[in-house]
Order: structure tokens, then C-alpha cells, then sequence
């Protein structure tokens, strides 16, 4: 289970460090896109800060899957970047359809792997137990 876990964060991690990069240095030609993808792709890079915004986070987010360092943060920031991936390829270009399961299948996986530091955060009832034994100033209130 340790080698799979470290294989999916690899690739997971190789996919958005690369494709991150790319969105910087375009050293990966994008492939032409027809249709409603086309429009909504254009909407985006019509805005100028959507791509760079998304790049910086890929690049930032695959380089802790590499590194091991704030997995489960960087699988929480990317999570919604993927069902984007998986909701643009079901709906607007189906091409792309087997790379976005993939994704979508390395993402579940590493979050199951990952399941004790997501528990706090699927909790039901919020509990602020720790308030009342963190001492803070009424300053810093």
C-alpha cells in the first residue's frame, strides 16, 4: 500500500509540477480546442490572470506531492481543479475523457491514503474544545 501511495503522489504530483511549469514556458504545445470548449477556454485567457493564477497553483501544488511536504493541502487545493478537468472533458471535449478519470482515480486515491488528515474537516459538529484551552490576549482579539 506504501508504493502505490508513493507512486500515485509521484505521478500526481509529476502532472500538475509539469503541466504547471508549461503554463509559464510553453514548452508543451496546447492542442487546438473547437466548440464550447474553444469559447470557455478563450473567456479564460481573455480574463489575463485565470492561466498564470492556475499554473502558479499546479506548479506549487505538484512541488509538495514530489516533495511530501503538505500532501494533504495540496491534494485539498487540487481537488476542485480536478473535477474542473474531469467537468470540461465530460461535457465540453470528451477526448480528453481517460487522462481526467486518471487524474480524478490518483486524486481518490491519495485522499483515501491520506483520510486520517482530512477526518477533522468531514467532522458533522464543530467542536472548539482547543479554544478553551488556548490562551489567547484579549489584544489579540
Amino acid at each position: 500500500m506504501k508504493a502505490a501511495t508513493h507512486t500515485a503522489r509521484i505521478l500526481l504530483g509529476l502532472v500538475f509540477f509539469i503541466f504547471g511549469l508549461n503554463g509559464f514556458l510553453n514548452f508543451i504545445p496546447m492542442p487546438p480546442m473547437q466548440g464550447a470548449a474553444a469559447q470557455v477556454m478563450g473567456g479564460l485567457a481573455a480574463s489575463k490572470y485565470f492561466f498564470p493564477l492556475l499554473a502558479l497553483t499546479e506548479t506549487l501544488a505538484g512541488a509538495a506531492l514530489l516533495t511530501r511536504r503538505f500532501v494533504p493541502l495540496a491534494l485539498l487545493v487540487l481537488a476542485p481543479l480536478i473535477l474542473n478537468i474531469c467537468a470540461i472533458h465530460l461535457f465540453l471535449n470528451p477526448s480528453g475523457i481517460p487522462h481526467a478519470i486518471a487524474l480524478l482515480a490518483l486524486e481518490v486515491f491519495l485522499a483515501w491514503s491520506y483520510r486520517s488528515a482530512f477526518a477533522p474537516l468531514l467532522r458533522a459538529h464543530d467542536d472548539l474544545s482547543w479554544a478553551s484551552r488556548t490562551p489567547i490576549s484579549s489584544a489579540a482579539l
